[in-house]
């Protein structure tokens, strides 16, 4: 018995040995796979994809279900010309992820970060100032990029003068959120999506139920300045902190960037 089991065992351990770099391989195809799907799902050129890849799943199951030959043959001498098409039909998508991956939070030094959250310190409280109302969601892990295309591409670096003439009464864009990644502002004038929650205070209008929203869907930060009052609030996985003053609010958004303890608060506990 003792025999048989150590001869299973040498099994297994040959076995693991023999393919261990093929289990490393389907786990990297996972990866890319789910992480691709995860990027290109709220880019225009997700239905693009979507049907070549039903196209073709159909005709190679025809193809070699009916053993249609020359069928088989025309789909693999088109894959290399697949592969340069997706190319050029992903161009902007492909050069988006390249310059985010460039620019992410793994990349960037604490000085970095530190500069980008006393900028937006700066320019919120400024905006709070002027009593412009404002709705800002900083994209982090967790693509937003599909509530991107409900508003209008700007692309630009995040400057303080950007975010205050997009928020400023008189102009098209001050409606709707703005969509920061990374050190760039991607859009603005997107539509979020509301909070169902029915728990919250009556006083919240549509943009903070909007700022709820979008970080219940995501854990993206949602940094909000009331246009009646020119209070600041930050939303963080669905929970509001309101009528935060300028010290509570870069020390909420150092916590936040970078990876200090954030302090979790019941969402049932809303401040006035």
């Amino acid at each position: 018995m003792d025999i048989a089991r150590w001869t299973d065992m040498e099994a297994v351990i040959e076995f693991v040995g023999t393919h261990w770099t093929s289990a490393i391989e389907v786990l990297l195809l996972a990866a890319l796979i789910y992480y691709s799907y995860l990027y290109f799902r709220g880019t225009p050129g997700a239905k693009i994809l979507v049907g070549l890849a039903l196209v073709f799943i159909s005709l190679t199951l025809a193809s070699q279900l009916l053993n249609l030959h020359v069928i088989g043959w025309l789909l693999r001498s088109f894959y290399v010309f697949l592969a340069i098409a997706l190319v050029v039909i992903f161009q902007p998508e492909l050069r988006r992820a390249l310059t985010e991956l460039g620019s992410h939070h793994f990349f960037r030094s604490t000085q970095q970060e530190k500069e980008s959250i006393e900028l937006l310190v700066d320019t919120v409280f400024d905006l709070a100032r002027r009593q412009f109302g404002a709705l800002i969601a900083l994209e982090r892990d967790i693509s937003i990029r599909q509530f991107a295309s409900t508003g209008v591409d700007l692309d630009a670096i995040v400057s303080k003068e950007l975010l205050l003439t997009v928020f400023h009464p008189k102009t098209v864009l001050h409606d709707g959120g703005v969509i920061v990644q990374g050190e760039r502002v991607a859009a603005a004038a997107c539509i979020f999506p509301l909070t169902p929650r029915e728990d919250l205070d009556r006083s919240l209008g549509l943009r903070h139920r909007a700022g709820i929203g979008i970080t219940e869907e995501s854990d993206a930060i949602a940094i909000l300045v009331s246009e009646e009052t020119g209070h600041v609030s930050l939303c963080h996985r669905g929970i509001l902190e309101r009528n935060l003053n300028i010290e509570r609010f870069r020390k909420r958004l150092n916590q936040l960037f970078l990876l200090e303890k954030y302090e979790t608060a019941s969402s049932s506990q809303l401040e006035n």
